[in-house]
């Protein structure tokens, strides 16, 4: 690693804990950003000829608290009551650069903030990305990003919440906001909801990195471990999901062999430690799911009856239509495609329009037989969804079994044995 980088490296570590501070001593935290952004700057100006500060969190603390002092003595009538704030100094001990950045995890994380402001505030303040780079990543101007980071940090204002780490209750309440925050960025990462790519790996790596910040902030957290495990063994076959044209790859045609033995060791080790902590959640079940797929050699060698049982409990633990979708996927795999096409006529309603039930529905009328039902649901998925390799891959099924339906070909009524739903 050369000496830009680890100083970039350096700066983006300790970003998150100097906002917390100066957020938590002077109580503005859109002013507190500001501030911090200009400190980070000044660092990646002076240090590379001044040399490293023996304390480099201390030094931005410093800078970035003369500029939240400028910026009070600026606005008079504010001026007394800002600047003594800026005059305490808390002890050395009092709280440390992690306290600070854990709190500072949980306050963007408020429950007064959509999933979308949340999601864009955490990658700014404790992700470290330009507003630029997010708006990017989730294909909006940079303009439309700006004001959602902005309208953000008002509503936290405007709570009057104070920066300080909740109590217990609140904080596991706001520990649970953050895990799904943190999701939301990971699967957007891992599967672009729009555009032409399939992955935004930037956003996906940027989801682990978080979380195994969380997971250091909150060692006593199996759902943490459990989400961390996740989207380890699930990242781990990002080599194989796409072709040498960015075309989707379902997992049963993945070629194995390049899946990432590291992260898939990695990830089965956390899921275990996870589940030795007693109580399992959502995220555990999940990385659970994820360990059966990765640790099969296979497709053919996957314990389907295994899968099949942990979506049962997941189903009953969540409620949520979209496990129930993947649990009929199961389903068919173990008990056949009518079982699997049973459960899912209850989701019509639940995911009406939503492209991902019309293309499980359209794998498993294909195993069924029913190639021209399975055409008009390829046909449908694709029409829904804004993923443009989603919709080529969807499209593309449907111009394979218009090949099949001509006669002589398999037709109605004889199972087909035609690729599986995408992960």
């Amino acid at each position: 690693m050369n000496q830009e980088q680890g100083l970039e490296d350096l700066l983006r570590e300790l970003a998150p804990q100097v906002l917390g501070a100066v957020a938590r001593r002077f109580g503005d935290f859109a002013a507190a950003e500001d501030a911090v952004q200009e400190a980070l700057l000044a660092a990646a100006r002076h240090w590379p000829s001044e040399g490293m500060p023996d304390s480099p969190r201390g030094w931005l603390i410093q800078a970035a608290a003369r500029r939240m002092t400028d910026h009070f003595r600026s606005e008079q009538a504010r001026r007394r009551r800002e600047t003594a704030a800026a005059l305490r100094e808390p002890p050395a001990a009092e709280v440390s650069g992690e306290d600070d950045t854990l709190t500072l995890l949980l306050l963007c994380c408020h429950p007064a903030l959509t999933p979308a402001s949340a999601i864009a505030l955490t990658l700014r303040a404790v992700g470290g990305l330009s507003t630029a780079e997010i708006a990017s990543a989730f294909l909006v101007p940079e303009a439309t990003m700006a004001q959602r980071i902005s309208r953000a940090k008002q509503r936290i204002k405007a709570s009057g919440v104070p920066f300080e780490l909740p109590a217990p209750p609140e904080r596991e309440q706001r520990t649970r906001l953050v895990l799904h925050v943190l999701y939301l960025i990971f699967n957007e990462g891992y599967t672009s909801t729009a555009g032409p790519r399939l992955h935004r790996t930037e956003l996906s790596a940027e989801a682990i990195r978080l979380t195994r910040l969380a997971r250091r902030l909150l060692p006593g957290n199996s759902e943490v471990t459990g989400l961390l495990a996740l989207m380890l063994l699930t990242d781990a076959r990002r080599p194989a999901r796409t072709g040498p044209g960015g075309e989707l790859i379902p997992l049963a045609g993945q070629d194995r062999s390049r899946w990432d033995q590291s992260l898939i060791a990695e990830g089965v080790a956390l899921a275990a430690a996870a589940v030795s902590h007693g109580s399992v959640g959502e995220y555990q079940l999940q990385a659970a799911i994820a360990a059966v797929h990765d640790e099969a050699a296979t497709a053919g060698d996957t314990d389907w009856p295994q899968i099949l049982a942990l979506y049962g409990l997941l189903e009953r633990m969540s409620g949520n239509p979209m496990v129930t979708l993947n649990r009929a996927v199961a389903a068919a795999m173990v008990d056949g495609p009518a079982a699997g096409l049973a459960m899912l006529a209850p989701l019509s309603e639940r995911l009406a329009g939503h492209y991902r039930l019309d293309a499980v529905r359209a794998h498993l009328l294909e195993m069924a037989g029913d190639l021209e039902a399975a055409i008009a649901a390829f046909r449908a998925a694709a029409a829904r969804t804004t993923s443009i390799p989603e919709q080529q891959y969807l499209t593309t099924q449907a111009a394979r079994l218009s090949q099949q339906a001509v006669p002589g070909r398999p037709h109605q009524g004889q199972r087909t044995p035609g690729p599986r739903a995408p992960d």
